[in-house]
């Protein structure tokens, strides 16, 4: 319910008992410091022992199927959430599926709800750096105690499950879904007061299904993870679609279910919406209910005015740069306006959506590195986000000379990607991330030469060694320094949280 404001009442975050004591995990001198600086009771202070026993219990952790193998079932995890009290259904939940822009999205509804006073929880994947960014509460990654405490906590359990899967002739917990249940727990015992939950690979299967989110967000649809999803658009949308689900009678938060849609291709919009009305939600459409009015680039990111669910956000300074992040702006907004009930006749308080749109930090997403030479990450990581991160590059910048340093998965249309970024580099520096994934510098340089040419492409496989070449390729052209020079460094998001280590950005 909401007041005269367009704010929800204040109703107690509810939440359920606490089986695995989990209370335990914030000791009672951290407790104190935090109400005496007013800080979040979760942020990261790693000590070396602690980041040491974090790299055992992943190590344990690999050792199950990862995320890039799924079987089609919620069978475990909801037997999981069952021993574990279902800590997923203590507080309500925005979820968010789609192939491109879903961290983007998540990221910013998790700003915008922190700025509008509600206390968040939030779940991304991958991760750029360490693990613990997957989960966050307040915005900030969990420290690396916490979620050694919580998997330890969770581990009798998770092996009761293991034990009964295998015991009928099915898998073990993967990786993804034991750190799902994780994430879930932390959550009810913080407490939040809302979860914002990026799906991992799919929607319909994904162990982030196990919860009911009141509003439903899809993001922009394309041709990704085939082997898993499908081989075509519809398909794909099918799985995505598979998070939109009907109102639970008690569920907490709005009274109607809403499902946001981006903008999609015509026969993917078919599907997503012969899902809502069978789900019997709201739908609010992007370029229909709500849209980016105006944008205009400004130091640092870009200026917005977005015409809402409720009324129009003018002056909305976003510190991110590209259309598709403008977009992804006018998604997070109505997701978050349908959550606390607004439309026509309420709008949000715009001075808090002006500060959680400003204080949203994106890493791996045209992410300055370093300046002289500008250096970016970026993790597009398909045709469709290479597209949107060309464009951007095209359109915000002005550089003489800019250069691509690109590490690209086995499993990605590497062809595809180097395609779409063909027409903004001078050059590109190929190289291998680092991850057991990759896609071998040979071959992606045979990619290369037949999109670039030969005499434009240079290959390094060992990553520190490609950026430092397209530094130097960038800053000198035929014996010549230049000036206006860049490199942008992309293709996985492996390879963007590769660089932000490189260049000593902490997990965020």
């Amino acid at each position: 319910m909401s007041d005269e404001t367009g704010f929800p009442e204040e109703d107690p975050a509810v939440v359920g008992e606490d089986p695995l004591g989990l209370s335990e995990l914030l000791d009672a001198e951290e407790r104190a410091a935090d109400a005496e600086t007013d800080r979040p009771p979760l942020t990261v202070h790693d000590s070396a022992d602690d980041l040491a026993e974090l790299a055992e219990v992943e190590a344990e952790l690999d050792t199950r199927w990862p995320e890039t193998r799924i079987e089609p079932s919620l069978t475990r995890i909801a037997a999981l959430m069952d021993l574990l009290g279902s800590p997923q259904h203590s507080y309500p939940a925005i979820h968010v599926a789609g192939t491109n822009g879903k961290t983007s999205v998540t990221r910013m509804i998790d700003a915008l709800m922190t700025a509008l006073h509600r206390r968040t929880g939030r779940i991304t994947s991958p991760h750029l750096q360490r693990v613990t960014e997957r989960i966050s509460v307040d915005g900030k990654p969990i420290r690396a105690r916490t979620y050694i405490d919580t998997y330890r906590e969770l581990e009798p359990y998770i092996t009761m499950v293991d034990d009964s899967s295998t015991a009928a002739g099915g898998p073990r917990m993967s990786k993804f879904e034991v750190l799902t249940a994780m994430a879930y727990a932390v959550f009810a015992e913080a407490p939040v007061d809302v979860a914002v939950v990026e799906t991992g690979m799919g929607g319909r299967w994904d162990a982030t299904n196990v919860i009911d989110g009141i509003v439903s967000v899809i993001t922009p649809i394309a041709m990704d993870h085939a082997d898993y999803l499908g081989d075509t658009l519809t398909a794909i949308a099918g799985e995505k679609a598979g998070i939109i689900k009907p109102g639970e009678p008690g569920a907490l938060g709005a009274v109607d279910p809403v499902t946001i849609i981006a903008e999609q291709s015509p026969e993917v919009m078919d599907v997503l919406l012969r899902a809502a009305v069978e789900a019997g939600t709201v739908v609010a459409r992007q370029g229909s209910e709500f849209a980016v009015l105006d944008s205009a680039t400004a130091v640092g990111g870009q200026m917005l005015r977005i015409q809402g669910l409720g009324d129009v956000y003018d002056e909305v300074f976003l510190p991110l740069h590209g259309a598709h992040q403008a977009a992804n702006a006018s998604l997070a907004l109505a997701a978050v306006e349908a959550f606390f009930g607004a439309g026509p006749d309420r709008q949000l308080d715009i001075d808090a959506i002006r500060s959680g749109f400003a204080a949203v930090g994106n890493p791996g997403r045209l992410e300055r590195l370093r300046s002289a030479p500008t250096v970016f990450a970026d993790a597009a990581h398909n045709p469709h986000g290479a597209t949107a991160l060309a464009q951007a590059l095209a359109e915000e910048f002005d550089f003489r000379r800019l250069i691509g340093v690109i590490g690209v998965l086995g499993d990605k249309d590497a062809r595809g990607l180097l395609e779409a970024l063909e027409p903004v580099f001078d050059a590109v520096v190929i190289t291998n991330n680092g991850s057991p994934r990759a896609l071998d510098a040979e071959t992606l340089a045979e990619y290369a030469h037949e999109v670039f040419g030969e005499e434009r492409v240079v290959v390094k496989p060992f990553l520190p060694d490609a950026v430092e070449e397209a530094i130097a390729l960038a800053e000198d052209s035929e014996g010549q320094r230049v000036s206006g020079a860049g490199v942008v460094i992309t293709g996985s998001v492996v390879t963007a949280g590769a660089a932000r280590t490189l260049f000593g950005k902490e997990p965020s």
